[in-house]
């Protein structure tokens, strides 16, 4: 049994309002992708307000960012959500969606078992990724690192 699981973050910068026609096939995919992601193996927490939505969410990026932020019990369960579900197709949208950042939008990162890591926390691995690019520390799925051993 691990000690460790993986947070993640991932932020994006909508190209209209979210009840905008340019958004509405997003919009309506949003319950069914949640749906998926908290129903994957591997899954154990995301970030959600008290309804139960979580685009609301932009401390400290911004009140116009999208923010989703989980933990998982390893980089294989999140890679296997991202990339070997439906959210594959929603996915390919994002450029329909989104607005291109020049910065990074997403970040992995390791958490004690149990740690629910908070937006100021994510900011930091977050920047600390755009400073120093992949670390132990802050990560991608290109260049994953391996649990701490301690």
């Amino acid at each position: 049994m691990s000690d460790w699981e993986l947070a993640q973050l991932n932020i994006a910068e909508p190209v209209a309002a979210l009840d905008s026609p340019e958004l509405a096939d997003f919009v309506a995919n949003l319950d069914r992708i949640n749906q998926l992601a908290d129903e994957s193996p591997g899954f154990v927490w995301r970030l959600m307000d008290e309804q139960g939505d979580t685009p609301g969410f932009s401390d400290p990026f911004g009140e116009h960012m999208i923010v989703n932020m989980s933990v998982w019990e390893s980089v294989d369960a999140l890679h296997d959500y991202v990339y070997r579900t439906a959210h594959t197709t929603v996915m390919r949208r994002r450029k329909e969606w989104f607005v291109s950042r020049d910065h990074a939008s997403a970040v992995l990162w390791w958490v004690p078992k149990g740690h629910r890591p908070d937006l100021y926390e994510a900011e930091q691995k977050l920047l600390l990724l755009e400073q120093e690019g992949s670390t132990t520390a802050a990560f991608t799925f290109k260049a994953r690192q391996d649990k701490p051993s301690s």
